[in-house]
């Protein structure tokens, strides 16, 4: 049975409290999963009493809980509620918070959720340190830490340093989403609980794989965030990064979080360095301009509030990258996120190669496209395989056809990705949270791209919102006839 607990949210006014992390822990409620005995300490700067802050919480909840909400699991909700006002900037707010905490009600268990900016991370945690709350005697202390985790390597690195003189790597949550998601997860059923794919699961076989994240969104009221860190720091060194490592990993000994981790690891430190003279054949980037999403006009990157009318931020990016061992060797691994996209998809397309012998060459003037198998992460969740077939009739002529499986129905019970993760910090379990060696691994794949980008002079290239990239993404390419897939359906 999981442990009673107390859980901090730092930053429980901002946006990831109230879209994400609030919704999450009431939904928990409502399913009666919340440990017996948890309390919720909301820490923010506002000024809200806890009537006024109770009040607030409905709001939110009646806005993003999945249901109409109930009565019953509110009230039981709100008694495990307390808004805490302080100014982390000041270290009396720190006594404060300890005395809080002291006050019978509260589980010596503690689990420090720091919903705030990155550059606010080693201060609170020093701060924390300072007052004794990190310290375990007879009871634990567990820190969450969101994405990113730096904006480079050194910057990374520097960061680790810091932190990790109060805490120890058990106790540090670095939490990504996208590893809460039921279908990232599947990724890990589909190929270790089905044997017919694991023959298949290699450079004898696949010709590439592709992992496409796009957004119809611009960057909205993000753009201070937005210019400082691009499409390349944001999507593709922490979500597709981690995707690649699930498609690629080997069978991990078990799925104990460090068996898990190791194997995530042993790809990213496989990945071929980029040598910064090739950069422009590995790595992409582009701006959207003015455009038209769902037939309205939008505007373009530049012309967003906040954005420097010369801004070089890319928000869109594709790397090539290539997984050095003898399971992957030369296989290309196509990474692609970009925002104000034709559509918004999470999509993990392998492309098959095509049969050693082409049979049917007299008989059709093509060869038949080569299968592929597709996941779809968002908006659908299913999983797609595409074979060739002989067409209905007297002539050997071929066609290819799709099974299909979707992964959910509407019958399915649906959760968020906070509210599995959540419940993985408070049982302990790190399986799906990032271990600081993946972290790294992860700036070092990037840091000579963004290094070559920042010593790049002149405007980068444009694409319309609305539309999918720019014709000059396709050099990443390795063979004319390798394409995109955008979809789950074929071009």
């Amino acid at each position: 049975m999981t442990e009673a607990c107390t859980l901090i949210i730092f930053g429980a006014t901002g946006n990831l409290a109230q879209l994400k992390l609030l919704p999450a822990l009431y939904h928990l409620e409502v399913a009666g999963l919340l440990p017996a005995g948890l309390r919720i300490v909301c820490s923010g700067r506002s000024q809200y009493s806890q009537d006024a802050w109770s009040v607030r919480v409905r709001e939110i909840l009646s806005r993003h809980a999945r249901d109409p909400l109930s009565t019953t699991h509110c009230d039981a909700f709100d008694r495990r509620m307390h808004y805490f006002r302080g100014d982390l900037s000041q270290p009396d707010t720190f006594r404060q918070l300890a005395e809080l905490l002291s006050e019978p009600g509260y589980p010596d268990n503690q689990v420090f959720y720091i919903s705030l900016p990155p550059s606010t991370y080693s201060a609170l945690i020093e701060s924390l340190q300072a007052r004794g709350m990190l310290v375990e005697e007879s009871a634990w202390r567990r820190v969450v830490i969101e994405k990113p985790f730096g904006s480079s390597l050194h910057s990374a690195q520097a960061l680790h340093a810091q932190i990790s003189r109060y805490l120890r790597e058990d106790q540090t949550y670095r939490i990504d989403h996208y590893m809460g998601k039921a279908m990232v997860q599947n990724i890990l059923v589909s190929r270790f609980a089905n044997l017919m794919l694991e023959p298949l699961w290699n450079r004898n076989y696949i010709d590439h794989v592709q992992i496409t994240r796009t957004e119809q969104l611009g960057v909205a009221n993000r753009a201070g965030f937005y210019e400082g860190t691009g499409a390349l720091r944001d999507m593709l060194q922490s979500h597709l990064m981690q995707l690649m490592a699930l498609i690629a990993m080997e069978p991990p000994v078990s799925m104990d979080a460090d068996d898990l981790r190791d194997e995530k690891v042993k790809v990213l430190k496989s990945i071929r360095p980029i040598e910064t003279a090739k950069v422009p054949d590995h790595a992409f980037r582009a701006q959207y301009g003015p455009g038209r999403v769902d037939g309205a006009a939008v505007p373009g990157y530049r012309e967003e509030p906040g954005v420097a009318a010369d801004s070089a931020t890319e928000t869109y990016a594709a790397l090539k990258l290539y997984i050095d061992n003898w399971r992957w060797r030369d296989v290309p691994f196509y990474l692609r996120t970009g925002k104000r996209m034709a559509e918004a998809r999470t999509l993990l397309a392998i492309c098959f190669k095509q049969p050693p012998k082409h049979f049917f060459r007299s008989a059709q003037m093509h060869r038949p496209p080569p299968n592929w198998l597709i996941m779809s992460i968002a908006p659908e969740e299913s999983l797609r395989l595409e074979i060739s077939v002989k067409q209905p009739g007297l002539e050997m002529k071929t066609r290819q056809i799709s099974l299909d499986a979707p992964f959910r129905c509407e019958h399915h019970e649906r959760a968020d990705a906070y509210e599995g993760l959540l419940l993985d910090v408070f049982e302990g379990d790190r399986a799906l949270f990032l271990r600081y060696d993946e972290v790294e691994w992860a700036w070092r794949i990037v840091d000579p791209v963004l290094q070559a980008w920042a010593d790049e002079a002149g405007p980068i290239p444009s694409h319309p919102a609305g539309e999918w990239e720019p014709e000059a993404v396709k050099r990443l390419f390795d063979r004319p006839q390798q394409r995109w897939r955008h979809r789950l359906e074929p071009a």
